[in-house]
């Protein structure tokens, strides 16, 4: 229901009197305490009955003066009370001043309506409700009052005069439906007939038609039901109403469970679904596939959905050549056809993806190829597996790495899939031209040398694979999986040396995309052939490159688990210790220092350190790194901000190691203050 418009204020300067909320309620408080505590007051004659309504009407008089407008209930309130006091007169001139003051608050028409009820003024309700409505028509709930006094005082006719002048205003759907269980409750059946012919025309929505029809099916109207579905479908096709599959389900629902009438509802769903847009029709769908399993075939249905969604896809395609998403849905669409009719070699499907490869990308950018490239590699599958034809293959193949731009971009799964198809045609040498131009053309691409490699390796041609490692290192001497994969196969072909020499190329190179992978293996693999020697020197050579934390971290671990694992005399295992404690100390000494402003990582090394002496046992000696650990405390430090205006701030945690303690013979002081605040806190806590 709407609700009404607020009146318009014309005058918008202020009172000479200002009232504020608080003075009311603080006012009505007041009074409402004052009632309370007042006594009840005896009257004894006529006289002071006429004081104490004086008395009460100035009162009220005063109340709806200064909050007349804002507070309706006060005027309900002084009507109430004059309507009590027998003084039927007064109470209607206070109801016409309330609704003088506004006369859009709805809710005064039904108490001044109402009151007159209670009290038999029939005529004067019936006044009041027909000034309500003129003056507020799209309040509905005046509408349902005024016909409901009516017809429970036996008036059908007034009634019905009052709902037609309601519907003129073209309510919303309750309105009419109520007015139609009206002439129902009265066995004008015909009237509700015309009065349901007249709301369908107002409200032309799928729920109206259908309670239409529904009406009709009620009272026994078989052909006027399916008279009024057929004006339905015949309306909702000229709006294109987004609701019309909820139409078409129920006419198909009538004619088969009402009328047994199985061959029209089908022809039903079938028009339905010629109409009805795909997304839409799913739940059009579900109701036909269930109709024809309990009173057809699936065949026809499958067959009437693949043409269907056929003529969609052509009208896509058609609109927009280059939406490659809608290509794939129809080739999809007629391999699944294929495969039900049990016919591979058709070739519906390749026919498709020949007119989908024949739609270039609009510009010569990667991203408008990817989906376009995946239409070929569609294409020459359905040639070698389907089709089985090997010759259309390789020329599908190679007309798709033609038309690629290589000077721009490249696609290596292309080349590894002809490459693949030749092997499968047992052509090798075809496979290796197929690389070899892919190697040539679409650049040092990793996923060509690896699976060129990796066939070569395959066949056991280990020249072959050495050559390729040599020219992909040619390319990209900075890839270090490329040294990587170079050094574990001469490795595997236990070619130590080579190997070696491979490592020790590929750690002289100036730059490296991954360095540390690589010393690691460098490292990994002098200790797997048990050089330990060796892998101190590259460690020593490392270190010189660089002195991160985790390098003087794997050092010491190196050097300790030697003698963890490998010594058998304590002796041997004193030695290992000793060297990783050396280590420990260089490490130390090194973020002393060299880099002071590395704390954290300071911190993390002695905690190393620590962790190992502990791991020797008897052997090791925690204290001697219990004495360097820093302690932790938390700080806070200025951040700048992007304005440059406000300051913030954050805290952080700095690790103070006991050299910085006795620098800095105020920093004990500032810790047994900060010890002593934070105990008077906690004491003053536990006091509240």
């Amino acid at each position: 229901m709407p609700l009404p418009r607020p009146t318009r204020v014309k005058n918008k300067t202020s009172a000479p009197k200002q009232i504020t909320a608080e003075q009311i309620l603080r006012e009505a408080k007041e009074q409402h305490e004052a009632e309370i505590s007042q006594p009840k007051q005896k009257i004894n004659d006529a006289s002071e009955l006429a004081d104490y309504r004086l008395r009460r009407r100035k009162e009220f008089e005063e109340v709806v003066g200064r909050v007349g407008r804002t507070v309706p209930t006060a005027w309900v309130k002084y009507a109430h009370w004059e309507e009590s006091q027998k003084d039927l007169d007064r109470a209607r001139s206070v109801w016409e001043r309330a609704l003088e003051v506004d006369h859009r608050n709805h809710t005064l028409w039904l108490k001044y309506a109402e009151t007159e009820m209670k009290n038999k003024s029939i005529n004067h309700a019936r006044n009041v409700w027909d000034r309500a409505v003129t003056l507020l028509p799209r309040v509905d709930q005046l509408w349902y009052k005024y016909s409901h006094m009516e017809e429970m005082l036996g008036k059908v006719a007034g009634a019905r005069q009052i709902f037609e002048r309601w519907m003129s205003w073209q309510p919303d759907e309750q309105a009419w439906l109520s007015y139609i269980k009206f002439e129902l409750r009265h066995k004008e059946v015909a009237l509700a007939r015309g009065i349901f012919e007249r709301f369908v025309e107002c409200h032309p929505k799928v729920s109206a038609w259908v309670k239409f029809a529904k009406f009709e099916m009620k009272n026994g109207e078989v052909a006027k039901a399916r008279d009024v579905y057929e004006k339905a479908v015949a309306r909702l096709a000229a709006y294109d109403d987004e609701e019309a599959e909820q139409l078409f389900v129920a006419f198909a629902e009538f004619e088969e469970r009402c009328c047994k009438d199985i061959e029209r509802a089908r022809c039903i769903y079938k028009i339905a679904l010629d109409h009805i847009p795909k997304e839409r029709a799913e739940e059009l769908y579900n109701k036909f596939v269930a109709f024809e399993k309990q009173y057809g075939d699936k065949a026809g249905i499958e067959e009437a959905l693949v043409g269907k969604r056929r003529l969609q896809y052509e009208d896509e395609v058609r609109k927009k050549p280059s939406n490659y998403d809608a290509w794939f849905d129809y080739i999809r669409l007629e391999e699944e056809e294929m495969g039900a009719s049990g016919n591979k070699c058709s070739g519906g499907s390749g026919r498709r993806a020949l007119r989908a490869i024949a739609n270039l990308p609009p510009a010569e950018e990667k991203r408008y190829w990817k989906r376009y490239i995946y239409l070929w590699i569609k294409y020459a599958l359905f040639e070698e597996l389907d089709a089985g034809d090997v010759e259309r293959t390789r020329d599908v193949y190679r007309e798709c790495l033609r038309l690629i731009p290589h000077r721009k971009f490249s696609f290596a799964k292309v080349w590894l899939l002809a490459a693949q198809f030749e092997i499968r045609q047992l052509n090798l040498q075809g496979a290796r031209q197929i690389l070899g131009n892919a190697i040539g053309k679409a650049g040092p691409k990793d996923k060509i040398f690896k699976k060129y490699i990796d066939i070569e390796l395959q066949l056991g041609n280990i020249d072959r694979s050495r050559k390729l490692y040599e020219r992909y290192l040619d390319c990209s001497p900075d890839n270090c999986y490329a040294w990587l994969g170079y050094a574990e196969l001469e490795r595997c072909l236990s070619e130590t040396e080579r190997a070696r020499a491979i490592f020790e190329l590929a750690v002289a190179q100036p730059a490296l995309d991954t360095p540390e992978l690589l010393w690691k293996s460098f490292i990994d693999f002098e200790i797997s052939e048990g050089e330990c020697d060796r892998a101190r020197q590259l460690y020593e050579r490392l270190l010189g490159r660089s002195k991160h934390f985790k390098v003087w971290v794997s050092y010491a671990n190196f050097e300790s688990e030697k003698g963890a694992s490998g010594a058998n005399s304590d002796e041997q295992k004193k030695l290992c210790l000793q060297n990783a404690r050396r280590i420990f100390e260089r490490a130390v000494s090194h973020f002393r220092t060299s880099a002071p402003e590395l704390k954290e990582e300071r911190a993390m090394l002695l905690q190393e350190w620590h962790q190992m002496e502990s791991n020797f046992g008897e052997l090791g000696d925690a204290s001697i790194v219990q004495a360097k650990l820093p302690k932790k405390l938390k700080r806070r430090r200025q951040i700048p901000s992007e304005d440059g205006l406000t300051t913030r701030y954050e805290e952080y945690i700095d690790h103070v190691f006991p050299e910085e303690t006795e620098q800095a013979p105020n920093l004990k002081i500032v810790q047994a203050a900060y010890r002593w605040k934070k105990t008077k806190l906690s004491n003053c806590d536990d006091s509240s």
